[in-house]
């Protein structure tokens, strides 16, 4: 490990630790593959249970709550979900991820207080720690060019708040992982080995650094700089013994 995630290490201990000894549910910011990945590798250490949410189902940035045996007291994720929309949408520019994210971030907030952020139809769904939502509330007037209105949303009650995916089949030798990944990235065996090999393969959230790890039916894989992907199903068998598979992708 690096000193910095030697450090984040520490931190999840500790609040662990805080958790069991004060009998109180504590929070870590939100955390990105990689902080994921050494939350991980700590969970064997840790002196309490716990909980990953990032606000809907296989959000990528999430939050871990650490949980003490006896909790008497009923408790939620210190996370709002605000909704961004044009003010004025005839006039308004087709905004981007890196647009809202930049705008947020130049408001002088941490990344670690901001959790995934969902584009449709122009309209972003930002969600963000509750130490920080008034701000944001406050403070978001423009994105680029365009001017905005925040309001705060029920992500819960809300049917655009959810991933969206473009479906897929394809045929691989076997359910190994570099079989897998050659088939999905459309790359050769030795090229997905060497991608896994580099740390750039994450099998729910941790880091997978062996090719022969057996891929099952709703694992969800994170390749950097081709996507994020879920493993649906084997539908099949071809004539000469390959496996048919079916796979999404998120947009």
């Amino acid at each position: 490990m690096t000193e910095d995630e030697q450090l984040l290490q520490k931190r999840f201990l500790d609040l662990s630790r805080q958790a069991d000894y004060k009998g109180i549910v504590t929070f870590s910011d939100f955390l990105n593959l990689n902080e994921l990945n050494v939350f991980r590798q700590t969970e064997r250490m840790l002196a309490s249970d716990f909980q990953v949410y990032g606000g809907y189902e296989y959000a990528e940035r999430q939050m871990v709550a650490f949980l003490p045996g006896a909790l008497y007291y009923e408790w939620n994720y210190p996370f709002s979900c605000l909704k961004i929309e044009p003010m004025y949408p005839k006039f308004s520019d087709a905004l981007e991820h890196r647009d809202i994210l930049g705008a947020v971030m130049n408001l002088g907030i941490e990344r670690g207080k901001i959790g995934d952020i969902l584009l449709k139809d122009n309209t972003a769904y930002l969600f963000c720690a509750d130490s920080v939502k008034s701000y944001v509330l406050e403070q978001l007037e423009r994105i680029r060019h365009t001017v905005v209105k925040v309001s705060e949303t029920d992500a819960k009650e809300n049917p655009q708040i959810r991933p969206e995916f473009d479906f897929f089949s394809g045929i691989i030798t076997s359910n190994r992982l570099d079989a897998f990944v050659a088939c999905i990235c459309k790359i050769s065996r030795s090229a997905a080995s060497s991608m896994i090999a580099g740390g750039k393969v994450f099998i729910n959230g941790k880091e997978t650094l062996h090719n022969t790890y057996v891929c099952r039916p709703g694992d969800v894989l994170s390749i950097r700089s081709y996507g994020k992907y879920i493993f649906d199903s084997v539908s099949g068998e071809t004539k000469k013994g390959r496996m048919k598979i079916d796979y999404r992708k998120y947009k």
